[in-house]
């Protein structure tokens, strides 16, 4: 099995296409953005993913983790890396220097997210779930909270977690139960949490969980829902660990894939109560965990990348030295890269991962650009959220399954790997919100709440590069024809849901979705045209590699030819509407 290389020449190409696309070469909050910190950040993430977290990738697969005694234990190997990570600063990259973090910019981070996420999925969990908990008490916790838990987070001593979900609310937060009580300074909470990513672990000296629930007399449904600090162990006024926390793991679950992630059933409070300290005010918790599940949103999109990055490597390794079949031209013995069918699906998998780099990162520099604050950037970034969540994990289901594909019967089997990143990638449309959750998202909050003003306002940004297609001539006509056409798609798209959503009451939810992948499709396909203009433009001046700027431009025209015609399918099923989306009855479903 081929291991995993952080593809940093294409890195840097999509951080330097945004920075140029932006007209903002730096990012003034930061004290400015220099090439040679992106160079060492990545180039020494490269190495740690390569030399370390990469040959752990199969392991922690089968090996998985031990849960004896409602302790959950990690293998030697894991928490040796761990340490090796959290040593080197790399789960404070972007957190707040107040606090002992690098502050350095989001985009960066995410491109950075997206190499621990390539080389080892499961392990990747566990700091992104710090670093969303860090996010969240830095912008909506007190300062003694914040003085007592977030530097030890920030290097890496403590992990973070996310509790929404127990087992009779699923996805609806609305009928969560736990609940905690006023005691003193403190609380004490009870209850039973499901589905908690690495909820517990031997990785590092304490787990400091998140935890929604109510508080009495609040308000019925997610109105009514707190913000909670609970950590495993105690702290003391002087920040070391004390007693044992009423934080209890009951089991541990057996999962399809990243079996190296400890997903855990956590009961707190089976005595007096958990000990807890409220984040900010009561009933304004389900908005301070958006902070922490918006950023586990981009972050999950990012892990679609990072799958079908690491599938497509695998896949093209495989290609070239697997022998099947003869060329058509000589009759002599081929390597299966030289088949078209095969070549048509390796494209496939590159110009998908190619566009769902250059937009995850786009969402990355829209946070940035916000600073934190609210704006037209933030805006951005809300409204990018739902798409690069949904659609890049959805893609990514499709490139790692076309990657065992590649791999013939080989595929199917567990030695070779490629059916390990299926399985560790099936989880992903599930995560942080399903599919359907985040188009709900999409149309509800973002579409039909402002009337369609903000995605009017990104189609109109889409629309901007037109004539710069349209000036660079024949080698990019079919982008520009295709990029085109699918903003005049995306258009009549949103403007049926705005017409006809009141009407419909089913309408919304019975499209949504295909809208979401309409307009991931569309603006994978806008950035993959940017990056071929800047392309164009590199090989007019005669800078860099020739053939590899060429590929880039191939890209963008295979991606305009065989994806972008998906825009016009997803088209017509939001004009189908609901009307047979719903037309059967419960009793009709019935085989």
């Amino acid at each position: 099995m081929a291991g995993y290389r952080a593809p940093l020449r294409e890195m840097r190409f999509w951080l330097g296409q945004l920075m140029e696309q932006g007209g903002q070469p730096t990012l003034p909050a930061y004290g400015g953005f220099p090439a040679d910190l992106v160079e060492a950040v990545l180039e020494e993430a490269a190495h740690l993913a390569e030399d370390v977290l990469d040959p752990l990738y199969r392991l922690a697969d089968r090996e998985g983790v031990e849960f004896e005694a409602g302790e959950v234990r990690m293998p030697e190997e894991i928490k040796a890396a761990y340490r090796q990570f959290a040593d080197a600063g790399w789960v404070g990259l972007s957190a707040p220097a107040e606090f002992g973090g690098q502050a350095l910019p989001q985009v960066l981070a995410t491109a950075v997210n997206e190499i621990w996420k390539s080389a080892n999925l499961a392990f990747s969990l566990c700091p992104m779930l710090t670093q969303g908990a860090i996010g969240a008490l830095a912008r909506h916790a007190n300062s003694s909270v914040q003085r007592r838990f977030l530097p030890k987070m920030i290097a890496g001593g403590w992990t973070g977690t996310m509790n929404l979900t127990e087992p009779q609310a699923g996805s609806d937060l609305g009928a969560l139960r736990a609940i905690a009580e006023p005691a003193d300074d403190h609380y004490r909470l009870s209850g039973r949490k499901i589905f908690i990513t690495w909820g517990d672990h031997d990785l590092a000296e304490n787990i400091v969980h998140l935890v929604l629930a109510r508080t009495p007399g609040a308000p019925d449904g997610v109105r009514g829902l707190s913000l909670f600090v609970v950590p495993k162990f105690l702290v003391d006024d002087d920040g070391r660990v004390a007693a044992r926390n009423e934080v209890t793991t009951v089991s541990i679950e057996e999962k399809l894939g990243i079996h190296g992630s400890p997903t855990c059933v956590l009961s707190y409070g089976d005595g007096q109560g958990a000990k807890a300290w409220l984040v900010g005010e009561e009933s304004r918790g389900l908005e301070y965990m958006f902070t922490m599940m918006n950023s586990a949103r981009l972050a999950v999109g990012v892990e679609g990348l990072a799958m079908a990055e690491r599938a497509y490597q695998q896949a093209l390794a495989y290609s070239r030295e697997r022998v099947q079949g003869k060329r058509p031209l000589d009759g002599g013995p081929a390597v299966i890269l030289e088949h078209p069918d095969v070549r048509r699906m390796l494209m496939l998998m590159k110009a998908g991962s190619d566009a769902m780099r250059a937009l995850c990162y786009l969402a990355g520099l829209e946070l940035d650009r916000s600073d934190g604050g609210g704006g037209e950037a933030l805006e951005r970034a809300s409204l990018l959220t739902p798409i690069v969540k949904g659609w890049c994990t959805e893609t990514a289901q499709e490139l790692a399954s076309l990657g065992v594909q590649i791999h013939g019967g080989a595929g199917y089997i567990e030695e070779t790997g490629a059916a390990q990143i299926m399985r560790d990638a099936r989880v992903l449309t599930i995560y942080e919100g399903t599919t359907g959750i985040q188009a709900n998202d999409l149309v509800g909050r973002k579409l039909i709440r402002d009337g369609g003003a903000a995605l009017g306002a990104l189609l109109d940004e889409v629309g901007g590069l037109l004539p710069t297609l349209a000036a660079a001539g024949a080698l990019l006509a079919a982008t520009e024809s295709a990029l085109r056409d699918g903003v005049a798609a995306a258009r009549q798209a949103v403007d049926a849901v705005l017409a006809r959503h009141a009407d419909d009451p089913d309408l919304a939810g019975a499209v949504a979705v295909n809208l979401l992948m309409l307009m991931g499709t569309l603006l994978g396909g806008w950035q993959l045209a940017a990056g071929a203009v800047s392309a164009q433009a590199a090989l007019k001046t005669d800078t860099g590699d020739r053939d590899w700027l060429t590929a880039k431009i191939v890209t963008a025209e295979f991606y305009a030819e065989h994806l972008m015609p998906r825009v016009h399918a997803y088209l017509a099923a939001v004009l189908a509407g609901s009307r047979t989306v719903m037309g059967l009855t419960p009793e009709q479903m019935t085989r």
